[in-house]
């Protein structure tokens, strides 16, 4: 079997679509993108097409070196972006030759089911209580909100009052059970970060994620004095190498590398494998589109330490399309009492409605992250 087409589609809300054909008449899917530069990664799988046109795709693991070993310029959110998603496409096209979900070559199933959890709130949090109440009313047993807005390094400590405020009204909304994860989003600096985790120590989080960015992660020694909370942090990571330092060091309790990002399924595989090892658990990074969630519960089901899946229904980025609306059978992410079964179709798990995704490749996207400013005028983080 040989690879002998690649098409890309550019899909609403902010997706990108990778088809790979075969000489075979098999075909799959995957997901290469970086929220806000689909052009550029797109760019990158043509130019990467260059080195697996004819190729065998069965040879995932030697493809995978080939794209990332043999240029001298390896790695970061692009190249290893368009990887993932040639990679995605590759296990699906060897799942549906062998009629086996991939999770199936990878060791097979662990569980039987994976926890989900649903975002609230938006980028500017607000009325989180009741959209918090409304997740859980909907089946969910755990909810993510963002945790504050933009912080400058030194910030009014009246932000600080708001944020928890917020976090004390999902709290009171939903209970002492339901799991709330407060991401950070890396807006937030070490001095105001080391403040924030432990005034958020009392309303017990489920994870506070990214306190800081990832090129600061030397900061999580210091912050990781400041709470007990579980430490979360790693959708900007790319490979196990990325991860390497990181799982060494001690002071990340939950790693959250994103499929589309990280270097594919088998790479996040060996990924979640090192984390093992630092006894450290996995909770993929995943705001994005069905084949990419399709890849994440993969990889899921067949790694005992995945506990809760980031899914995009509902998700503020989601505006015009939503994460069912390019599957032929939108019941495999049935969420039941905050779970999804195993998929158990070959390949990735899904059908991808071709006649949608080339109806609404004609219309496109530029979505693009929003710029934010701090009140003197310096760019702040998102």
């Amino acid at each position: 079997m040989k690879i002998t087409k690649l098409e890309l589609f550019k899909v609403p809300p902010r997706w990108l679509f990778l088809k790979i054909e075969t000489d075979e008449g098999i075909t799959g899917w995957g997901e290469p993108i970086v929220e806000g530069k689909a052009d550029t990664v797109a760019a990158a799988v043509m130019e990467m097409s260059e080195q697996i046109i004819g190729k065998d795709p069965m040879r995932i693991e030697d493809m995978f070196q080939v794209l990332y070993r043999g240029g001298f310029y390896r790695g970061g959110p692009i190249l290893t972006s368009a990887i993932s998603g040639i990679e995605q496409a590759l296990w699906d096209i060897k799942g549906k030759f062998y009629n086996a979900p991939v999770y199936d070559l990878l060791g097979g199933a662990c569980r039987e089911r994976t926890r989900v959890y649903s975002w609230i709130g938006g980028d500017r949090p607000s009325d989180v209580g009741q959209a918090a109440k409304q997740q859980v009313a909907a089946g969910f047993t755990a909810v993510k909100m963002n945790a504050t807005e933009e912080m400058h390094y030194i910030d009014s400590l009246s932000k600080v009052d708001e944020a928890i405020a917020r976090i004390a009204a999902v709290r009171e909304a939903v209970g002492k059970d339901v799991g709330i994860g407060i991401d950070f989003h890396g807006r937030i600096h070490k001095s105001m970060a080391k403040i924030l985790v432990k005034e958020l120590e009392p309303y017990r989080p489920m994870f506070i994620e990214e306190p800081v960015l990832p090129e600061n992660n030397e900061a999580l020694r210091e912050i990781a004095r400041h709470t007990s909370c579980p430490i979360a942090t790693g959708e900007r990571m790319y490979t196990r190498w990325g991860f390497k330092d990181l799982l060494a060091q001690g002071y990340v309790d939950i790693i959250q590398p994103d499929l589309s990002h990280a270097g594919g399924i088998l790479e996040t595989r060996k990924i979640a494998a090192m984390a093992e090892a630092y006894d450290v658990a996995v909770a993929p990074h995943c705001p994005l589109g069905p084949i990419a969630l399709a890849s994440c519960l993969q990889l899921d089901t067949c790694s005992p330490n995945a506990f809760i899946q980031e899914q995009s229904l509902g998700i503020h980025y989601n505006q015009g399309s939503d994460l069912l609306d390019y599957l032929i059978n939108p019941a495999v992410f049935q969420y039941e009492d905050g779970f999804v079964k195993n998929l158990t179709a070959p390949g990735l798990g899904i059908e991808i409605n071709e006649d949608k995704v080339r109806e609404m490749a004609a219309i496109g996207h530029n979505w693009k992250n929003p710029v934010w400013r701090q009140a003197d005028g310096t760019v702040a983080e998102w």
